[in-house]
């Protein structure tokens, strides 16, 4: 029995210093990893933003896509003599003048 204490124990005081080193480390180090895990997610990068930034301008360009073709359907509709039609092209139209500012404009190519 005492043997077999021996043999188990042996193993352990030998891995122990190690587990302790390591568990210092851990503590020692816990606190700036808090602190740096909290700045990080109460900021928000350059990138970040400018992705943020470049999805909501694209989400934008694709609505006045949409819009114009609506529009110039509705448009041949009221050439046609429908006055629905008519005033759906009104409506689009000023929805069309409301984002058309939004969007930044591309600088033109050399």
């Amino acid at each position: 029995m005492r043997r077999l204490a021996l043999l188990i124990l042996l193993p352990s005081a030998v891995m122990l210093p190690g587990c302790l080193a390591k568990t210092v480390v851990d503590v020692a180090t816990a606190p700036v990893k808090v602190v740096s895990k909290g700045v990080d997610l109460a900021t928000t990068s350059q990138s970040e933003a400018d992705e943020k930034r470049g999805r909501e301008i694209r989400r934008r360009e694709e609505r006045l896509a949409k819009l114009e073709r609506d529009y110039q359907k509705q448009l041949d509709e009221c050439e046609d003599g429908s006055r629905r039609a008519c005033d759906e092209a009104r409506d689009t139209y000023a929805e069309m003048q409301q984002i058309i500012p939004s969007i930044p404009v591309e600088p033109e190519g050399d």
